[in-house]
This record gives structure tokens, sequence and C-alpha cells, in this order.
């Protein structure tokens, strides 16, 4: 079992955009719910787009916006929820993904919103926060533009597939799920490649199996969280497309990711391509054991033309 946690403050993205207040929001509930500080951080480009000699262009430099936005939000938190939390404001110059690892290397999550985009500006952006989940090395948040509060906000799901990649999604899953005194939904999905189509197994063995492993993987995290009530969902669907569907009934689904150098996991990327609901990525740190076999993988298919699919 694992024993990684995070403890520092709560991170969030702050560009400036009405619809970001409500990223703040989610990020500003999470840091109340769980005690720690509230971090605004807007990342901003030196070499943006202003010139004063354009007209009606407002005579700021890309600095001085970040600061307006920065303003305007912690404006926007101490209205909404007043003196509650400690507050802090960093404007920071560089790439957006930079900035934001570089803020939340010592955070207990980072928050970043999903914008409304489809085709490849949502392939781009969903490959953007799989990188900052990477990178940062805590849980990334990706809250959609869309998000409202609603009744299902204290509901979570957790996507697991039995190894070690599923470890600290567990935990991230069962200390939310507590924080929140809530239930937790656990999705193993994926019916075995061996019986996708064998109409010879009435027994759905497959299913016997399914089950032993999650009550040996789950039993440590009931034990240490044991008013956490779990209901474990399996589904012959692909893990995306299962995660997706119970995205639908929950208010925040789960799920882990390598660290590092290592190829970015295919339900994952789906996963936050697709979710209707905020989506967490708890990034998994990868053992000198586990990185030696995918990085024979990886330097063996190298040369070949990998298009990935979402």
């Amino acid at each position: 079992m694992s024993t990684w946690t995070r403890t520092g403050p709560i991170v969030v993205e702050v560009d400036g955009t009405a619809e970001n207040l409500r990223i703040v929001d989610y990020a500003a509930a999470e840091a109340l719910r769980s005690g720690a500080e509230l971090v605004l951080v807007a990342p901003y480009s030196a070499h943006g787009s202003f010139s004063p000699m354009m007209p009606g262009y407002a005579p700021k430099t890309p600095a001085e916006l970040a600061d307006d936005a920065l303003r305007a939000a912690v404006a926007h938190v101490r209205h909404r929820d007043g003196y509650a939390m400690a507050l802090a404001a960093v404007a920071g110059e560089g790439s957006r993904v930079r900035v934001l690892a570089h803020a939340a290397r010592k955070a207990r999550m980072l928050v970043v919103g999903r914008a409304r985009s489809r085709g490849p500006q949502r392939l781009m952006n969903t490959h953007t926060s799989l990188t900052l989940a990477s990178r940062a090395g805590c849980p990334v948040v990706v809250v959609p533009a869309s998000w409202k509060p609603s009744l299902v906000d204290r509901k979570v799901a957790v996507g697991i597939d039995g190894t070690a990649l599923s470890s600290e999604a567990l935990e991230f899953a069962f200390a939310v799920a507590a924080g929140r005194e809530s239930d937790l939904v656990v999705v193993h999905a994926g019916l075995p490649a061996e019986h996708a189509w064998n109409d010879e197994d009435p027994e759905h063995s497959w299913i016997s199996r399914a089950d032993h492993l999650l009550s040996e993987t789950l039993a440590p995290w009931t034990s240490r969280f044991p008013d956490v009530k779990v209901t474990r969902f399996l589904s012959s669907r692909q893990p995306s497309a299962a995660l997706v569907h119970e995205s639908c009934e929950v208010g925040l689904v789960v799920v882990g990711s390598h660290t590092g150098p290592l190829p970015v996991d295919p339900v994952a990327r789906r996963s936050v391509a697709a979710m209707t609901c905020p989506v967490a990525i708890v990034p998994h740190h990868v053992t000198a054991a586990e990185r030696e076999p995918v990085e024979q993988q990886r330097d063996a298919l190298r040369g070949e033309l990998v298009v990935p699919t979402y």
C-alpha cells in the first residue's frame, strides 16, 4: 500500500476570464474543505501581443494584465468566502506549463480549467494537462469551463486497473471521499482480451477474478478509511468509456498517470478529453523496476510513427 501524500497549498491557475472564476471557486472550496492555503497563479509571457500603437488596445503590459487578473480573483474569493482561508497571489513570467509546474512543486493539488474547445484544440489542452501532472508531481484537477456547483459534487469515482499505476490514485480518491464525507465508486473496466469474444464462459469467471482483484487492492484502503463506503463497479466497456459514463453521476473522477518521460496513459488521456465533470490526474511515481521494461519497449518502437487516438 502506498503512503504517498501531499500536504502543501492548493494552487489554481488564473487567466482573467469570467469563466476562470468558476475554476477559482472550485479551488477555494477545496482549500476550505482541507484547511489548506489557496495560491492563485497567473502565468504570462513577456513577449505577448501588447502594442501601444494599436488603436483601442489596453495600454498595459502582459505583467500588468496578469496583476489585474490576480487582483480581480483575490477580490472575488474574499467577497465570496471572506477571510476563512490563507490566500496568496503570484504572477509568473514564462510558459504556462513551466510556471504552473514550478508553483505546484510542493502543492497538494493544482487546479486548472478545461476551455470550451473541440477537435485538435481540445486534444492539445488535454496533452498540456497531462504534461502538467507529470511535471508538477502533484494531483492536477482539470475542471470543465461549464462546471457549476451541484448536489453530485460530493460523490467521487476512481478508475483502477490493478497495477501500480492505481496506487496513488486510490489514496487520493479515498482521502477526498473522506474529506467530503461521501461514498466512493471504484471502477474496474475492460473485459480481458482472452474472453473478449468468448461465449464459452457461462460462469463469467473474469468477473470473479476482477472482484478478487478489487478485494485485494481495496483492503488496505478500506481499513485506513473505514468511514468511506465503497461501491464496486465492474464493466466490460473500455476503461475510458466506463469512466466518462460514470462522470455524469459524480462530482470528481480520479485517474492515475505516469510521471517523468514515460508514455502518457491512454485511459487518462481519453478520460480528460471527454469527461463531463472535474477529473483528477494523480501521478504515479515510477520505480526503477517499473521504468526499465517500459523504456525497453519505447526503444524498440523508436523510429515508428505513433498516432495517438482519443
